[in-house]
C-alpha cells in the first residue's frame, strides 16, 4: 500500500491537491493511504519553502505547485 501526503496549511491549492490525489488513487483502483499533514514541524521534515507539498512513500515528489494527474499517476504507479 502506498503512503501518501499532503503538506500544506489547508490552503485552496493545498485542498484541490487533495481532491486531486484522490481522484487519481480512486480512478486506478490504486491502494492508498492519504494523509494530510498541517503541522508545520512535520512538514519541515522534507525541508519544503512552498505548499503544497507531496510525498509518495517519505520521498518528496512536488512542492509549491498543483501537479496534473498524470503526474501524480506517474508517481503512484511507479
Amino acid at each position: 500500500m502506498l503512503n501518501v501526503k499532503v503538506l500544506g496549511s489547508g490552503c485552496a491549492n493545498c485542498k484541490r491537491l487533495e481532491e486531486r490525489v484522490r481522484k487519481v488513487v480512486s480512478e486506478r483502483g490504486l491502494a492508498a493511504e492519504i494523509e494530510k499533514v498541517t503541522d508545520y514541524a512535520q512538514m519541515m521534515r522534507w525541508k519544503i519553502m512552498a505548499t503544497p507539498g507531496l510525498v509518495v512513500d517519505d520521498v518528496l515528489v512536488a512542492t509549491g505547485r498543483i501537479p496534473s494527474e498524470d503526474e501524480i499517476a506517474g508517481w503512484l504507479t511507479k
